[in-house]
């Protein structure tokens, strides 16, 4: 019964979505026609009749068809976002141009897979993020030295792609976009400060999981004990809390809005995403244990004062 209502409702709001989203790029086409400035920024100096012929059918009537639950339509309106978002984004970076309807057509083909899942899972079947290669494994037994020495390649190879790669590659699209905004002059000293501060906490628990949980931070090794140690007495994610703060810092350290943008959005993907398998695996593979720490341990925010492991152990 629960099971059959969470999959209509989830049906009903991806409808939702896909009749928001009608309304929103008929006000849209409305402002192009009518505003020279709202084209300019969104369109660049392309010709919006001829896009208007195939967007229109394809994005504003094929959203308001899949409002009234059209799978079909769901699906073309899906994919001519996604499309029309790649191509876009592809004149602008060639250009200069239009770089403010990139971001409204990103924003829009990323809301328009979330409710073409709903509508034809009635769900977002998120464990798909964990799958394959990106399953939960326990780390096979080895020596402390090794899990730490494992632990910090994971660290060299994670942070360069998300923290050094990815927001490099937004920045440069950032300002060829002509997207950007000068951040005030005192924002980069405290952005390498709070990145360094980050830096040192994902350190820290990084090292704590390897010595205490004899396991990495990625999920291909996981800990095969329950790690409460170091910054795990205070907070349940600080390895998440790290990389967050992280991206924010870089953020701040580039004048960029979109690379923390990016943080925050992953951040919110993370928790709302992977974090509820993580903490079911771990419940599986701990019980009692993991359920008493979870019971002492808030999840985003920190205790005053550390728990120990002996006082939750304690705790029967």
């Amino acid at each position: 019964m629960q099971a059959a209502w969470c999959y209509r409702a989830g049906v009903t709001a991806g409808r939702w979505y896909f009749a928001a989203q009608a309304l929103g790029g008929a006000a849209w086409w409305l402002t192009v026609l009518l505003s020279p400035f709202v084209r300019h920024v969104t369109l660049g100096t392309l010709d919006p009749l001829p896009i208007a012929v195939a967007d229109i059918p394809l994005f504003v009537v094929a959203s308001a068809v899949a409002g009234f639950g059209v799978r079909v339509a769901a699906i073309i309106a899906t994919g001519w976002t996604g499309l029309v978002a790649i191509v876009l984004a592809g004149y602008a970076t060639l250009t200069g141009e239009a770089g403010w309807g990139v971001l409204l057509m990103v924003a829009a083909a990323g809301g328009s897979v979330l409710a073409l899942c709903l509508i034809l899972f009635g769900r977002v079947p998120t464990r798909w993020l964990i799958a394959g290669p990106f399953a939960f494994r326990v780390a096979r037994l080895r020596s402390v030295g090794a899990i730490l020495a494992a632990t910090a390649g994971q660290l060299v190879v994670f942070w360069g792609v998300f923290l050094v790669v990815g927001p490099l590659i937004l920045v440069v699209l950032e300002r060829r976009w002509r997207v950007g905004f000068d951040f005030p002059d005192f924002a980069r000293p405290i952005g390498l400060i709070v990145l360094i501060l980050a830096s040192a906490l994902g350190i820290w628990s990084a090292a704590a999981m390897a010595v205490a949980g004899r396991g990495t931070p990625l999920p291909v090794a996981m800990p095969s004990r329950l790690a409460i140690a170091g910054p795990y007495r205070f907070v349940r994610n600080p390895m998440a809390m790290a990389g967050i703060v992280q991206g924010i810092a870089i953020g701040i350290l580039f004048s960029s809005w979109l690379v923390i943008a990016y943080a925050v959005i992953g951040s919110v993907i993370w928790n709302l995403a992977v974090r509820p398998h993580e903490e079911a695996d771990l419940e599986q593979r701990f019980g009692a244990e993991f359920d008493r720490y979870r019971d002492a341990v808030r999840c985003w925010i920190p205790r005053l004062n550390p728990v120990s492991e002996r006082a939750l152990a304690g705790a029967d």
